[in-house]
């Protein structure tokens, strides 16, 4: 069993447990789940930098990065120092983040919120909304294509993006016409090896009305510049600037340098 099957064995369990506590028509009446989504795709075609800040205190892979993060400071700040995005984990056992994290984020934040989970469920879509996210993630490695087509389907009808996650070329396929961006993971997420070149291989094979993201590893400003010269128009940044101190301020300085 690697990584990606055990937290989605997890996650199943967590998500059916969570429609015990709250029913979809509960989530329905939340003040967050009437509000206009913001555009996390038209945010990146409009920016210079593409930067999509993440907020997360722990990884799989480096366990505690930030254990004390505050949620509001952080994205607020991420939010004032030019993010075209933010991230929030809403994953606990692995990530350390809560769907309260993105719920006391959102008032403070002006720009578009990604709820960063593994998303295998609709009901968790009804969730992303009542919290206050404009986009949701899909990973092509955890869903088989038709579930993935289901799931953007039904995220475009309450009014959400789609960013599809992949990993390679064979999982290009799970492309369809309710995603708006597509993001290749850096980072395996069988092994959690890491390697850039995985963005540079699948640059040309994504069509073109897709927005591009590059996720994962990326660490310099020479990177970000030379994925933006064959397409990318996001980048999706979390340890770099969650590992200091003063994450905000590492990300005012990283899109100076830009």
């Amino acid at each position: 069993m690697t990584i990606l099957d055990k937290i989605i064995a997890d996650k199943k369990i967590e998500v059916a447990q969570r429609k015990q506590l709250v029913s979809i028509s509960k989530l329905e009446k939340t003040t967050a789940f009437d509000r206009k989504c913001l555009s996390l795709r038209q945010s990146l075609l409009q920016s210079k930098s593409g930067i999509i800040a993440e907020f997360k205190r722990k990884s799989p892979s480096k366990d505690w990065i930030h254990a004390d993060a505050d949620v509001q400071k952080i994205t607020s700040g991420y939010s004032q120092n030019g993010a075209s995005g933010i991230s929030i984990l809403t994953d606990f056992p692995y990530f350390g983040g809560t769907p309260e994290d993105l719920i006391s984020a959102r008032a403070n934040i002006a720009c578009p919120v990604l709820r960063k989970d593994f998303m295998i469920d609709e009901y968790q879509l009804f969730e992303a909304k009542s919290y206050g996210a404009d986009v949701i993630l899909l990973i092509a490695a955890a869903l088989t294509i038709e579930e993935c087509k289901n799931l953007a389907q039904k995220a475009q009808a309450l009014g959400l993006e789609t960013l599809l996650e992949v990993h390679n070329a064979e999982e290009l396929s799970h492309i369809n016409e309710h995603i708006t961006l597509v993001g290749v993971n850096n980072r395996n997420l069988k092994t959690f090896e890491v390697s850039t070149e995985i963005s540079v291989e699948l640059a040309q094979l994504i069509p073109d009305e897709f927005v591009k993201i590059s996720e994962s590893g990326i660490s310099n400003v020479q990177t970000v510049r030379e994925l933006q010269q064959i397409g990318y128009k996001g980048f999706l940044m979390g340890e770099n600037f969650m590992k200091e101190e003063n994450p905000a301020k590492a990300l005012k300085k990283f899109i100076a340098e830009i």
